[in-house]
């Protein structure tokens, strides 16, 4: 259909004719904005993904700071013609009475005095069980001429806790129209895209009158009149009965547990990285003999065939892009476990409960525990939990949580885990990585109430509000969704910066320092192993003062990935003859440790753990705390995790060397 601008004209009854006007307020001429609104765990980003299909991209909103996620989504109108909109998923947010950065942003998008202009419609996505937390939003929305349609989502979990909402009558109470639907199972997106297309044609809904008078002279008045006008709407459209105590009632009885709920959550994470560590271990063997092998050969052999063997070329290549990327490939099967556990997790309602068993903890660095959430993110990847902190209202615990952010431990840093892991404690590899996990924790803990004592020794706490998730089954369709999303994030990062990484790594182990050819030369006399060595110095009190780990460790500052294209291109080119397979580097790697320790491994290699855990993560994530909180904080974010990182990982060595 062609969209046009809205029309001029008096609202007409009945649905819009399917060849009416529609406006054209999109990025692009003539594409209409939809935006997605509505409180946290409502459904939002859920519904998001399912009308897009996955097709998320996530930008700053023009001349803000704020991220804001957009897709494409094509719908049907009532008479089968495609339909068109760029969707918007706004920052969750119960009200237009903004508490922090995030929800001022949404505010100020639908009150006009925002950087871009308001959306053309605005979907308000209203949880079934909890139906007056999401109308309050409506009731402000409804209070000027908006196009409005409210997504009625969680109809299920909402019969199943007795509570009945009659779809009908809270449309005619709202005065705008309401659609029930499912994201989670797809279901309802036909009806969506029919309503929406028919409320962009149709001209704006007039505001809603205040049903008191005076009503505009206090705030407080304000707020009072939109919670009656609410309790009327509820009223007409819901009907409760008694119900018995839910499934979710009765498993958060122990989950949420003051003792027990914190054991449950470790043990739970424990059982995830220990499948994790077990399930794949045979695919990655699998993968790293492909690459090592046949793939390495072919290689080798299209060279050959080109007359360019022993060239800088097939180094390249082979020795640098094969055996870095390729070793890095080889882990994916992991990344797909871990991602699928957490996203069972995740999709059934568990990791939510996380937050409270951990809220304690928070509190005790002087943070509110919604400051937990950015740190969940952060444990899959520190660059959005960054900008996650905006969702913290004070500004002084916004700077605290961005400096705790890269203490927890990225998905990046798991494959190097595993790795040494598997290299040095083959029985108990799962058992090492969760630790590493929950050593994380204690660095969150440790470093924000050094922090507390210190820098911010009068900053206040607030009680943690947080809204729980029924427990649900999760369906496969998102799991594999949410799966495929994260993957697809690790691979680009091996399509992308890692390859430049690699080639650069490559470049400088191909200069020689002390005679030879370019591209000819051993990596112990390259340019690389020279200024490894020199780092390499400061690590000797650590344990690991030897240049093939140092220099994978000043890699890793780029990203943690690099640590292992690294070490594998940097043993490949030590041997061209033959491709570097998995326990061809762990062999490797263990030698390296053993020559550095001098003797005691297990102690150095705690401390090498240690020291990739605390340091500067990558510097993404030195880039994202420049943006949420300037130079001056980020500088001193960096400094701060590189003395914590070299303080803790001599004092283990040094402990452990004693101890051994």
């Amino acid at each position: 259909m062609t969209l046009a601008r809205p029309s001029t004209a008096a609202p007409r009854r009945g649905a819009p004719s399917c060849h009416g006007d529609a406006p054209a307020g999109g990025a692009r001429p003539g594409v209409p904005v939809v935006a997605l609104v509505g409180a946290p765990n409502a459904g939002k980003s859920t519904l998001f993904n399912s009308l897009t299909g996955g097709s998320r991209t996530v930008g700053n909103w023009p001349g803000t700071t704020v991220e804001v996620g957009r897709g494409s989504w094509v719908g049907t109108d009532r008479c089968g013609h495609p339909a068109e909109v760029d969707l918007l998923d706004l920052p969750g947010a119960y009200s237009l009475d903004p508490a922090s950065p995030d929800e001022q942003f949404t505010a100020d998008l639908f009150t006009g005095s925002g950087p871009a202009g308001a959306p053309d419609l605005a979907v308000v996505v209203a949880d079934a069980a909890h139906l007056a937390r999401s109308l309050y939003l409506v009731a402000q929305l409804r209070e000027r001429s908006r196009r409005l349609v409210v997504a009625l989502t969680m109809s299920d979990v909402a019969e199943r806790r007795g509570i009945t909402v009659d779809a009908d009558a809270l449309a005619a109470a709202l005065g705008v129209p309401v659609v029930e639907l499912d994201p989670r199972r797809r279901s309802g997106r036909e009806r969506l895209a029919a309503v929406v297309a028919d409320a962009l044609r149709a001209p704006a809904p007039p505001a809603r009158a205040r049903q008191r008078d005076g009503a505009d002279d206090d705030a407080l008045a304000v707020a009072d009149e939109r919670f009656d006008w609410v309790d009327g709407v509820l009223m007409t459209a819901l009907a409760e009965r008694p119900a018995r105590p839910t499934v979710t009632d009765r498993v958060d009885r122990w989950v949420t547990a003051p003792v027990l709920g914190p054991l449950l959550f470790l043990l739970v994470m424990w059982g995830v990285f220990e499948a994790t560590t077990t399930v794949a271990a045979p695919l990655q063997d699998a993968l790293g003999t492909l690459v090592s092998g046949p793939v390495t050969a072919a290689g080798r052999g299209l060279f050959d065939l080109l007359g360019l063997s022993g060239s800088w070329a097939e180094g390249l290549v082979l020795d640098g892009l094969v055996a870095g990327v390729g070793m890095l490939l080889t882990f994916v099967p992991l990344m797909a476990i871990m991602f699928a556990l957490l996203a069972l997790l995740e999709d059934s309602g568990y990791l939510a409960r996380a937050a409270l068993v951990t809220d304690r903890a928070m509190r005790a660095v002087g943070l509110p525990g919604n400051a937990f959430l950015p740190l969940v993110v952060g444990f899959g990847c520190n660059v959005p939990a960054i900008s996650a902190t905006r969702i913290l209202p004070d500004a002084r615990h916004r700077i605290m949580t961005a400096l705790l952010v890269p203490f927890t431990s990225c998905s990046a840093r798991l494959t190097v885990y595993v790795l040494v892991a598997a290299t040095f404690f083959p029985s108990a590899a799962g058992t090492v990585v969760f630790g590493m996990y929950l050593t994380s924790i204690l660095f969150v803990v440790g470093v924000g109430l050094a922090l507390r004592r210190t820098l911010w020794r009068t900053v206040g706490q607030e009680p943690l509000v947080l809204d729980l998730p029924a427990y649900q089954r999760p369906t496969l369709r998102l799991t594999a969704s949410l799966t495929w999303v994260r993957v697809r994030a690790f691979l680009r990062t091996a399509g992308g910066i890692i390859v430049a990484t690699v080639s650069l790594v490559w470049l400088l182990q191909a200069v020689p320092v002390h005679g030879g050819s370019f591209g000819a030369v051993p990596p112990e006399d390259s340019l690389f192993a020279a200024a490894s060595r020199v780092v390499a110095h400061l690590f000797v009190p650590a344990g690991f003062g030897d240049w093939h780990t140092v220099g994978a460790l000043v890699v890793g500052f780029v990203a943690k990935e690099a640590v292992l294209t690294s070490w594998a291109q940097t043993y490949a080119a030590a041997d061209p003859t033959a491709g570097l397979a998995p326990d061809q580097l762990q062999a490797h790697v263990h030698a390296a440790f053993a020559a550095s320790s001098g003797g005691a491994v297990t102690a150095a290699v705690l401390a090498f753990l240690v020291f990739l855990l605390a340091y500067t993560p990558c510097v993404a994530t030195v880039a994202a705390q420049r943006r949420e909180i300037g130079v001056r904080w980020a500088a001193f974010g960096v400094g701060l995790q590189l003395t914590v990182a070299w303080t803790v990982a001599v004092a283990v060595f040094q402990v452990g060397r004693l101890l051994t």
